[in-house]
């Protein structure tokens, strides 16, 4: 996975984040993708993410898994 600095992070658009509105889960790129994905499954399991909010990251990281 390409390294993510907290400059770089701060300098992505919403647009890049899988939760944009709180600009959580980056998915810049494919392997930040998959980690997204991986992150919010165990974060649904620990009932600090909704099932909705997992539904919206997998999507959104999917997309850019399939590159579209």
């Amino acid at each position: 996975m390409s390294k993510l600095t907290s400059d770089k992070r701060e300098d992505l658009p919403n647009s890049k984040f899988a939760l944009p509105e709180g600009r959580k889960y980056p998915i810049e790129d494919k392997a930040h993708a998959r980690n997204a994905k991986a992150r919010a499954a165990q974060q649904e399991k620990e009932g600090n993410l909704s099932a909705a909010d997992k539904k919206k990251v997998d999507a959104k990281a999917d997309r850019v898994l399939k590159g579209k």
